[in-house]
């Protein structure tokens, strides 16, 4: 079983590490080295336009010169440089060896600049996300880096993870990337009791650390599902209210 994974926003800048090397990812594919170029070149030549493309705040602004300096910066395993509350809770650096050697092998991180990488894939900190539109990527600059990757992705992971059953945790900026043939999706609803009624609704919070848990607890388990039947018994065998929704499953919690 396959597990996919969106990118994390915010990043840890690693503080030593040789520079990248795409040719050592653990799923090749053609376009990395392109669209790396295209983002340091904008990001190097024209620093307005790169805030703008890349829907920087003011307080994000640096994140420009970080782009820049892309081909030359330090790296770490994507596992230390992806943070937030999934990443944070799934624990991927604190997890014992065999329990992070099935991550390294079944967690599949989609990113804009680099496609797809593996939790064990050196990289640096970056800022590009799947909606971003480079000028130096197409003739016009009007094709996001989503759509870029669309068919480089499914030319390589179709026949890749053909057999393989997949679980798919990916934001929906991210799932246009990829969309394999055998795969179960998850939303994670938060239930709660307003005026007497039960409610229920999707909060980020609960969202992203349900499933940053969720994943943690299926690699400690060694869980490898083939279809999306067995994994809803492996999820109520983990403890967790699941309801099926033809290809999505809906987890329920009420707390954290």
């Amino acid at each position: 079983m396959q597990i996919l994974l969106p990118p994390s926003e915010g990043k840890t800048t690693p503080s030593s590490g040789k520079p990248v090397d795409v040719t050592e990812f653990a799923i090749p594919l053609d376009g990395r080295v392109e669209l790396v170029d295209a983002l340091v070149r904008l990001c190097r030549e024209d620093p307005e336009t790169a805030v703008r493309t890349l829907k920087l705040g003011v307080r994000q602004a640096d994140e420009v010169a970080v782009n820049a300096a892309l081909e030359t910066a330090p790296t770490a395993p994507a596992a230390e440089v992806y943070t937030g509350v999934l990443f944070d809770s799934l624990e991927l650096t604190g997890m014992p060896a065999p329990q992070r050697r099935r991550a390294d092998r079944s967690i599949l991180i989609f990113s804009g600049l680099w496609g797809v990488v593996r939790p064990d894939d050196a990289i640096p900190a970056y800022r590009c996300a799947a909606a971003v539109k480079l000028p130096h990527l197409s003739p016009e600059g009007t094709t996001p880096v989503v759509r870029y990757w669309r068919d480089r992705l499914s030319e390589v992971l179709d026949e890749r993870f053909a057999e393989d059953f997949v679980l798919d945790l990916r934001s929906s900026a991210y799932v246009p990337m990829w969309r394999p043939r055998r795969a179960a999706s998850v939303r994670v609803l938060h239930e709660r009791e307003v005026g007497g009624e039960v409610v229920r609704t999707v909060v980020s919070h609960f969202n992203k650390a349900t499933k940053g848990r969720l994943v943690a607890r299926l690699l400690a388990d060694d869980v490898d599902c083939r279809d999306a039947a067995e994994l809803v018994i492996a999820l109520k065998d983990l403890g967790y209210r699941v309801e099926p929704d033809g290809e999505r499953l809906d987890i329920i919690v009420s707390e954290l």
